[in-house]
C-alpha cells in the first residue's frame, strides 16, 4: 500500500518514550482501572503515548462489505491519521481519515484520481477526537495522564472520562476478571449520514488479544454506532478488523 506522508510525518516526529510502568503508581485508582492497567501494561513497560498498527478488515460501505487493509498512527499529543485501501466494485478506494493537531479531515479517492469523500471542519473533528478517544485502548499508557479521571460502576467496567483534544468523553471500559477488554463504548459526535450531528452511542466488541513489546492490547474488533442498542447489529455496526502489528515508540 502506498505509504500516507502525514502518517509517516506523525510517526516520525514522535519523540521516544523512557518513562516505564510502575504497577505501584495506580494504587490511588478504583479497582476496576487498576486491573485494566495491570493487564494491559506489563511491569518497565514503556509508558508510550504513539503507536503504529498494521490491520485489515472489513468496512460497510453502499455496496455493502468491503476489504480492506490499513495503517494507522495514533500521536495522542497530536492526533491521528489512518489511511486504507478497499474495494469497491472490485475498484480501488483509497484515502485517509485524519485529526492532526484539532483539525479533522477525510479524503478518499477511486482509483487515486476520482473524489468519492471529502469532509473537514469543527464537526469532523469533534467526530474524530471521540474516534480518538474510544482508540485510547489501543494505546493505554494515554489513561494514565492527568487528562483522564477514572471511575467505576461496578466490577466489570472501568469509566476513563478523557478530557482532550478539544472533546470531553466518559470511554467505557468492560473487562473480564483478568483485566482483558471485552468491549469499550462512548456517546461520540456524529451524524450518522444524516447530515445532523449530534452525540450517539458508539463502541464495539473486542475479542483475542496480543502483546506487543509488553504492552496488551485486544486486536479484533467490531465497531459502529448505537453500539449497546438492539439496532447495532443491523444498522450500526460498519467496521471489522484484526490488527496484524503494533509498533510503540
Amino acid at each position: 500500500m502506498r505509504r500516507d506522508k502525514t502518517l509517516e510525518d506523525l510517526w516520525k516526529g514522535a519523540p521516544p518514550e523512557s518513562d516505564v510502568f510502575d504497577p505501584g503508581s495506580i494504587e490511588h485508582l478504583p479497582a476496576t482501572a487498576q486491573r485494566y492497567l495491570r493487564h494491559a501494561l506489563a511491569p518497565g513497560a514503556l509508558l508510550s503515548t504513539c503507536v503504529r498498527i498494521a490491520m485489515t478488515g472489513s468496512i460497510k460501505l453502499k455496496p455493502g462489505w468491503c476489504q480492506f487493509e490499513a495503517e494507522q498512527v495514533i500521536r495522542w499529543d497530536r492526533g491521528f491519521v489512518w489511511a486504507a485501501r478497499a474495494r469497491v466494485n472490485r475498484l480501488p478506494v483509497t484515502g485517509f481519515d485524519r485529526l492532526i493537531d484539532g483539525r479533522g479531515e477525510m479524503r478518499w479517492k477511486l482509483l487515486s484520481l476520482f473524489p468519492v469523500m471529502e469532509a473537514d471542519g469543527a464537526d469532523i473533528g469533534r467526530a474524530a477526537a471521540g474516534r480518538l478517544h474510544a482508540e485510547a485502548i489501543w494505546v493505554p499508557a494515554v489513561l494514565l495522564g492527568p487528562h483522564v479521571i477514572w471511575s467505576e460502576s461496578c466490577p466489570s467496567h472501568a469509566l476513563a472520562t478523557i478530557d482532550a483534544h478539544g472533546e470531553r468523553s466518559e470511554l467505557d471500559i468492560e473487562i473480564n476478571e483478568e483485566g482483558a477488554v471485552l468491549s469499550c463504548s462512548l456517546a461520540r459526535w456524529g451524524d450518522m449520514d444524516t447530515g445532523e450531528f449530534s452525540y450517539h452511542p458508539f463502541g464495539g466488541t473486542a475479542g483475542s488479544e496480543r502483546t506487543f513489546g509488553g504492552v496488551t492490547i485486544p486486536v479484533q474488533h467490531r465497531v459502529g454506532w448505537l453500539f449497546g442498542t438492539p439496532r447495532f447489529e443491523e444498522e450500526g455496526e460498519f467496521f471489522r478488523c484484526t490488527i496484524e502489528a503494533a509498533e510503540f515508540l
